[in-house]
């Protein structure tokens, strides 16, 4: 069964652009999880442009009270600062369920592109082992496209998360057929090793269920921007109600 988790980044984003404490990030989270999703997302960056430290901890606090999957993403490399105390800090913190390495520098708008695990193994590997002994399962950002998604396996990882930007961006041009098969090859190749699979980045209600058909035994689902957006229209309750129908009607 595929879950889904609900990145509340959007919520944030739209507080910060305003001042204050509204929208609520957690009130948003709450009325997520009352219409049934599984879990709650957050990618806090180092320059607090939208969910801040204390977002992370109030959250942190809402997930374990539900009793629900809380996942923070974070790109495991960046130093601390002022405002931000590095993912593995945050981590130990909150303790969430799920954290997912992400490789995303400061001057990118949002995730586009998943590790190198040949480049980057050495440096990988730590990260992993240490957010492991917090007791976290490890996911890693993976491209679909890209040779050797079986390393993130050797390297301690318990998942990846497809990056399904390039499958969002076929569909959206009406031929998807080209990029379903080849991510359903790196799902494949991942649990052909043992990883589970995850996915997320441009999902919405249009094309989640022709990627969930087509990419088999996808564990999780992270959708924030598309779910937010849709939910300015029909509500938070209706747009996750909305997703969970297209999840069902998928298996």
């Amino acid at each position: 069964m595929t879950v889904l988790s609900v990145n509340v980044n959007k919520i944030a984003v739209l507080r910060n652009s305003r001042g204050g404490s509204e929208p609520d990030v957690v009130r948003a989270a709450r009325a997520c999880l009352d219409a049934g999703a599984h879990g709650i997302t957050v990618h806090p960056r180092p320059d607090a442009r939208h969910i801040r430290e204390y977002d992370v901890y109030a959250l942190a606090e809402l997930a374990h009270a539900r009793g629900v999957e809380f996942n923070i993403e974070g790109n495991p490399f960046a130093p601390p600062r002022a405002g931000y105390p590095g993912l593995l800090e945050l981590c130990r913190r909150a303790r969430p369920a799920q954290a997912t390495l992400v490789p995303d520098g400061d001057d990118q708008l949002t995730s586009d592109h998943g590790f190198d695990f040949e480049r980057d193994a050495a440096a990988l590997r730590p990260r992993i082992a240490e957010l492991r002994e917090l007791g976290c399962r490890v996911s890693v950002f993976a491209d679909a496209d890209r040779d050797g998604i079986e390393r993130a396996a050797e390297l301690g990882a318990q998942r990846v998360e497809l990056y399904t930007g390039p499958f969002a961006e076929a569909f959206a041009a009406g031929d998807a057929s080209t990029a379903l098969a080849e991510f359903a090859a790196a799902a494949r190749r991942a649990q052909a090793v043992g990883l589970g699979v995850n996915a997320g980045h441009d999902l919405s209600q249009a094309n989640l269920g022709a990627f969930l058909r087509a990419v088999p035994n996808v564990l999780e689902v992270s959708i924030g921007h598309a779910l937010i957006g849709e939910a300015l229209y029909d509500g938070l309750d209706a747009t996750v109600r909305g997703y969970l129908a297209v999840m069902a009607a998928s298996r």
